[in-house]
């Protein structure tokens, strides 16, 4: 007998790839040519046996250790040694990124939009959009793990196998599944997108800030994170197949109980309980500022504590990442306890200025997507209401512009003094003022207005396309956290706002460079404006 809760599950995987394509094309093209791009390259820049010992020495210290998680290979050592340690950990984000995105937009998005509803007024089954949706995944991972696989394999590194390359690829998509299986449950409890997207990036967070814990103090309690199983794949040395069973073991867990949940829960509602709504309105209710600012109470909140949690867990290694005498004991003989409190503060403010990248690319996040909502419920009719009254466009646009960009730049700062607060209290006597930190919040900030200056003007003048401003802080994080390691031209560097500033905290602020970076994020909003003011209203 036929079972009718799947019915038409082929038929909705096909209109889903076929509504997809061009986005799941842009994503392999961009994770396999991330992939193979580096690895054609690591030849040339660890060939020789001095790159080689210098990479290696950067990849043992806690910090780096933080970042990319530990260099466990043994001699001797290769360049496809080095590729695995700099990439796994990295991609490994990438991955999850795309599964959340494709989770949520072929979940909890369509049902916010009222796709699902149509869908289902047809002979369709319960469960063919959540069966489409998990089989839509499966095949974006897949081909993408064998994609990947394939350009390692045409790339040909020094030390590299086609069984390292293989797990490589396959073991991202094991990874990815993995992640777009836990999307696909928050789906089931939110009752909106942003919200299951909100929660699936919490998730995300916890679990890689969980890694970061365990390989700085223990690596052997990095199997407990789930995060950490992709570290522990151990290609091009032991090539461990152990964890990718881990993982599609959870993944085959996971999706069981989705579909339990999906079953116990109405189309558009959430398993979570909704608060209910004031009778009458606040009387700090008063226009769109307030509007925003109620609306993204939530989210703000948690984006500004996720912040200031993230600076403080790095801040707690500090005194571990600063500690000289812990990873090189000769030289700080050599050079004496003046010289080496010295150094140790310089390798904790070099190790700041990675994390102030990572600050401020996560902080533009909230800001971006409390811009990108203004053309957004547009276009959704959220605010017919508001345009039939006497609410200019200049003061609803600046209302969206001023909390977007104020929220972001809070955010940013609570990143920074995180970190400051957990550094001292671990580095102790030698801990750093937190005027010297700051030189990363001004020196960062004028790139975070550039940006949302440049979405500014997409919301303005190019609404279908306003999307594309994700790709500034996208690409400004892959190019300056792993542009020294893959030796980035310059231009390549300052290709996004974020390239443009320099060293800071480790150097001064360069004024200049902070203040007509400034000005020109200034007159991009300005300029955005102009455009949202021109054209017609965005309808559904």
């Amino acid at each position: 007998m036929r079972n009718t809760k799947t019915a038409q599950t082929g038929l909705l995987l096909r209109l889903y790839l076929r509504r997809d394509w061009l986005k799941i094309g842009l994503w392999w093209l961009g994770l396999v040519g991330l992939m193979a791009g580096a690895a054609a390259k690591f030849d040339g820049l660890y060939g020789s046996q001095q790159a080689m010992a210098s990479i290696i020495t950067t990849l043992k210290t806690p910090a780096m250790v933080s970042l990319l998680g530990p260099f466990t290979a043994n001699k001797p050592y290769t360049v496809a040694d080095v590729y695995a340690a700099e990439m796994m950990v990295f991609m490994g984000l990438f991955v999850a990124m795309m599964n959340i995105y494709f989770g949520v937009h072929s979940s909890r998005a369509d049902e916010d939009s009222g796709v699902s509803e149509l869908i289902r007024a047809h002979a369709v089954g319960q469960h063919a959009s959540l069966w489409a949706s998990l089989l839509e995944l499966i095949l974006i991972n897949g081909l993408a793990g064998v994609l990947e696989a394939l350009g390692l394999q045409a790339a040909g590194m020094t030390g590299s196998n086609a069984a390292g390359n293989w797990l490589f690829g396959l073991g991202l998509a094991a990874f990815g599944l993995m992640f777009g299986l836990f999307t696909l449950l928050v789906a089931q409890i939110s009752d909106s997108s942003r919200g299951a997207t909100m929660l699936s990036y919490l998730v995300l967070g916890v679990l890689f800030i969980a890694r970061m814990g365990t390989d700085v103090q223990n690596p052997d309690y990095t199997w407990w994170t789930i995060y950490g199983w992709i570290e522990k794949l151990d290609i091009y040395g032991q090539n461990n197949w152990l964890p990718v069973i881990y993982m599609l073991a959870l993944t085959a867990v996971v999706a069981v109980i989705t579909f339990v949940l999906s079953s116990r829960r109405d189309l558009g509602a959430g398993l979570l309980p909704q608060r209910k709504g004031r009778q009458f309105a606040s009387r700090w209710l008063q226009g769109p500022l307030s509007l925003i600012a109620r609306l993204e109470r939530i989210s703000t909140i948690v984006w500004l504590v996720a912040l200031f949690i993230l600076g403080a867990t790095y801040g707690s290694i500090f005194g571990t990442a600063g500690d000289l005498v812990k990873t090189n004991p000769a030289m700080a003989q050599l050079i004496g306890a003046a010289a080496t409190k010295t150094a140790n503060q310089t390798l904790v403010l070099q190790f700041a200025n990675k994390l102030a990248l990572i600050f401020v690319v996560l902080a533009t996040i909230p800001g971006l997507i409390t811009l990108l909502r203004l053309n957004r419920d547009d276009s959704k009719g959220y605010f017919e209401q508001l345009h039939a009254k006497a609410i200019s466009r200049l003061r609803l646009y600046l209302s969206f512009s001023a909390f977007g960009l104020i929220g972001a730049i809070v955010a940013f700062a609570l990143g920074i003094y995180g970190m400051d607060v957990a550094g001292a209290a671990a580095m102790g006597h030698n801990a750093i003022d937190l005027t010297r930190f700051m030189r990363a919040f001004w020196g960062f900030t004028p790139a975070l207005i550039v940006t949302f200056g440049i979405t500014a003007c997409l919301v303005g003048f190019l609404p279908r396309w306003q999307n594309i401003a994700w790709l500034i802080p996208a690409y400004g994080f892959f190019s300056l956290y792993l542009g020294s390691m893959l030796d980035l031209p310059k231009w390549a560097l300052r290709l996004t706002p974020y390239g443009w500033v320099n060293a800071v905290p480790v150097h001064t602020i360069n004024w200049g460079t902070a203040g007509w970076m400034t000005a020109l994020g200034i007159v991009l909003i300005g300029l955005g404006y102009l455009g949202y003011r021109r054209r017609d209203l965005l309808t559904n």
